[in-house]
């Protein structure tokens, strides 16, 4: 059993969202030259490789990490993941990172929106003020109806959707399978789907972009290994709010490499999303659910 060190899992989660920033930057840039798919395809192959690395070392080796009692739901949520990180590399090329996160960051109001019907939780009136307040923040940003709304907007609000729904079917795959099983799925059947779809986009890449898409499958890979320690080490409810970083590590980026601009509607928009979210996490530790 690890000892709970709240301090040492903030510092972690806070590092994790800063090398998933600095991930999504190289995606934006690989994706800008090339394939969407292939880039995922790419970076699927390391992370399924680090994948089995992991499970072949933990107690029962390949055979305990593979085995499921729910293994359609495992696949789904693999492939569901893949998919998602496409829209949402996808969104980066289309919008910037800045806009993308901005929208994107309504994903943890859509898993709480979305816990009742697929997880039989009960959400208070208070959560669904707030995840009313939230939608409000996304319509701040995204601006329908004022002339300037654009239809690729929507394209990280689907990857939001995606993505909450990949976070509702591991916690319902959680009541079944631990955390290594839905880790070697979420990785092999990810890798399974970019293959037979990126196979068909192969194109040749430039030497210096081979160091680039190195580099991504390091930052990919070692995102993940912080993930786990800080939620080895620390509560969950505890680290949670700090993935939020992300946010303004990713605008940063967004404004410094790619000259980016952060509208003052997004900027607003963002922190009653945000806001809201962080009162979402805030409820759910008090009712421990």
């Amino acid at each position: 059993m690890i000892a709970q060190n709240n301090s040492l899992g903030i510092w972690l989660m806070s590092a994790t969202a800063l090398i998933f920033a600095l991930q999504d930057a190289i995606s934006q840039h690989l994706a800008g030259e090339y394939n969407v798919f292939m880039i995922i395809m790419i970076r699927y192959w390391f992370f399924a490789s680090f994948v089995i690395v992991v499970a072949a070392r933990r107690a029962g080796g390949l055979r305990n990490a593979a085995y499921t009692r729910q293994p359609v739901l495992q696949i789904f949520r693999g492939v569901l993941l893949a998919l998602e990180v496409c829209v949402m590399v996808t969104a980066f090329v289309l919008l910037g990172l800045v806009e993308s996160h901005a929208v994107f960051a309504v994903y943890p109001l859509l898993i709480a929106a979305l816990s009742g019907p697929v997880l039989g939780e009960k959400v208070g009136w208070r959560r669904w003020a707030a995840i009313g307040i939230g939608f409000a923040g996304v319509l701040i940003i995204l601006q329908p109806g004022f002339g300037v709304f654009q239809p690729a907007a929507l394209v990280p609000l689907l990857a939001a959707f995606m993505f909450a729904l990949y976070g509702l079917l591991t916690r319902y795959a959680a009541r079944r399978d631990s955390a290594a099983v839905s880790f070697f799925w979420t990785g092999t059947a990810g890798a399974v789907t970019m293959t037979l779809i990126g196979i068909w986009f192969w194109e040749p890449m430039a030497r210096g972009d081979w160091l680039w898409m190195g580099l991504l499958c390091m930052t990919a890979a070692f995102s993940h290994f912080l993930l786990i320690r800080a939620y080895e080490v620390a509560e969950a409810s505890a680290v949670q709010p700090f993935a939020y970083l992300q946010l303004p590590f990713a605008a940063a980026l967004g404004i410094l490499i790619f000259d980016e601009s952060l509208r003052s509607n997004v900027a607003f928009g963002t922190a009653v999303v945000v806001g809201a979210g962080l009162f979402t996490l805030w409820r759910a530790r008090q009712r421990g659910v």
